[in-house]
């Protein structure tokens, strides 16, 4: 399977890889994040068409219909999108990539080393910046360059997942059947959006990939999967 391809608003985003793929979801948050400007979505970390690149894609606000697309949704000035990097398997970051938002583009700094991790983690915004064009369904814009591509706008909720048949699974209406054959299930997010901020770059940027985690924590026999960064995202909203 092929990497990133980029189409339309409910249009979509296709995600796949060859040989590393790593996907998190978190659909419904505490009443507090749900449905805010900070509220994430999904983290796709894969292996690009480039082999020595890597792809990481976070969504944001979803699910959005297509008129909250263009009319009630929108990437926050008040809120830093941060990728997390491990490259040496401690599970603590070693470098972030932020993405911010100023007037119609979104800014890019990183990959730098933080000054302070966890929580209160920041980064000097001295560091390498790009930026690119806040992308909408009929102006689709990708910058490049110096080997890094960054995309920011709506893009197609790429997550499949019968909603309905899990509520029903839950309550117990469907068991013991449980869930349905792919074919024959409903994908609750068809036609549904989010906001995604998409970066690709070379791994020299990145360091050394650690020994995959489910190998290191003996899940796996070792050599079974590849060396992988661990990584995760996380938003920061001004105070």
């Amino acid at each position: 399977m092929k990497k990133m391809k980029l189409f339309g608003v409910v249009g979509g985003v296709l995600l796949a890889s060859a040989a590393f793929f790593l996907t998190s979801s978190d659909q419904v948050d505490a009443p507090g994040v749900a449905s805010t400007s900070s509220d994430i979505a999904d983290l796709y970390a894969f292996e690009g068409d480039d082999p020595n690149n890597t792809v990481l894609i976070a969504t944001l606000q979803g699910p959005l219909t297509p008129g909250d697309v263009t009319e009630n949704a929108a990437f926050d000035e008040d809120v830093m999108i941060q990728f997390n990097i491990d490259n040496d398997g401690d599970f603590i970051e070693d470098l972030v990539i932020q993405a911010i938002k100023r007037d119609d583009s979104m800014y890019v700094f990183g990959p730098v080393v933080p000054t302070a991790t966890g929580l209160v983690g920041q980064v000097e915004t001295s560091g390498t910046m790009r930026q690119v064009k806040i992308s909408t369904s009929d102006d689709v814009q990708i910058t490049s360059e110096d080997g890094v591509s960054i995309f920011a706008g709506p893009r197609r909720d790429g997550f499949f997942f019968d909603s309905n048949r899990f509520n029903d699974v839950i309550s117990g209406t469907a068991a013991p059947e449980g869930f349905l054959p792919p074919e024959e299930a409903s994908d609750f997010f068809e036609d549904l959006n989010v906001l995604a901020v998409s970066i690709e770059l070379p791994n020299s940027l990145l360091g050394t990939a650690p020994t995959h985690a489910a190998v290191a924590e003996g899940l796996f026999p070792e050599g079974s999967l590849p060396d992988a960064y661990n990584i995760w995202v996380t938003t920061k909203r001004k105070q």
